[in-house]
């Protein structure tokens, strides 16, 4: 395999890189278990989504490198998983809305740096036919999902399913398992046993996510080495349908008459903090995406 698609693998081990991976993997993290988004939007948005899909797709392949460069990831990302879940029952549950516009505006504010990457080795008309496809697949698919609740028992198969959800969500950008396991009935019973480290959830959920990973990343990886700009504008289509799906499936709904008194709120004021808290994601986005090339140019 082509060594400069593992470009990423010279990067500097310093404190500074290590601890913006961390940080990374964390959000990652959050991403798996937030309403709404994927671990593979976040991914995609740290830049660490190719080289996790080309790592998987052959780990044989510079195997302790790879380690080395993603453990810190991998770390954040238990973290953000374990953080999150402990928020659903702190604070998430009452302030829904308000949380999800939150990282929602985050999303919006790495909107640029994603269409550039997109276009990166050139664009053409079909580039944006493949674009607009996948989010108007997405955001139908999370419409549709909204529509089907379906309630299944906890219970191993069930967490190895929604394990395997989860994986699908690192592996499609824009697919959102967390909303789906909501219409299932999981989510909350998930996060609840995450929080409480319970293993009987926690094994079968990692199972089902490295299995899915592991049998879809080198078809991924193939696609990426035949179709980059193609799949790349695909992912970032599959990050605006999400992003646009998650207003009327998960904004929306948090702002009826029950929710509003839950977060002591009137509706103008609860939209005037959906508007703020966008922008305020935005705004984090590119500070973020600051700090990243300013340790970027310290490091080369």
């Amino acid at each position: 395999m082509d060594d400069r698609a593992h470009a990423y693998l010279t990067e500097k081990h310093t404190p500074l890189n290590i601890l913006l991976r961390f940080l990374k993997g964390i959000m990652v993290g959050i991403g798996f278990i937030l309403p709404g988004l994927s671990g593979g939007v976040l991914a995609v948005i740290f830049g660490l989504y190719d080289a996790l899909m080309r790592f998987l797709g052959n780990l044989r392949h510079r195997f302790f490198e790879n380690v080395r460069y993603f453990l810190p990831v991998i770390a954040g990302a238990g973290v953000g998983v374990y953080l999150f879940s402990v928020l659903v029952e702190a604070a998430f549950g009452r302030y829904a809305a308000l949380f999800t516009c939150l990282f929602i505006g985050f999303v919006i504010g790495t909107l640029p740096q994603l269409y550039r990457t997109a276009g990166r080795l050139g664009r053409q008309p079909k580039h944006l036919v493949w674009l607009a496809m996948s989010a108007v697949f997405i955001f139908a698919l999370m419409m549709l999902g909204d529509r089907a609740l379906v309630s299944i028992e906890p219970s191993v198969p069930a967490w190895l399913m929604s394990g395997a959800l989860i994986g699908l969500g690192v592996i499609v950008p824009g697919l959102s398992p967390s909303n789906f396991l909501i219409y299932f009935n999981l989510y909350d019973k998930m996060a609840s046993d995450i929080k409480m480290l319970k293993l009987e959830t926690i094994i079968p959920l990692g199972i089902g996510l490295v299995l899915i990973v592991l049998l879809l990343a080198k078809l991924v990886n193939r696609l990426f080495e035949r179709h980059e700009t193609v799949l790349y504008h695909v992912i970032l289509g599959s990050v605006i349908g999400s992003s646009a799906a998650i207003f009327p499936t998960v904004v929306i709904p948090a702002l009826n008459p029950d929710g509003l008194a839950l977060m002591n709120l009137s509706l103008p004021a609860a939209i005037l903090g959906c508007v703020v808290m966008v922008a305020a994601g935005a705004l984090l986005s590119y500070l973020f995406s600051l700090l990243e090339r300013r340790v970027e140019r310290d490091t080369r």
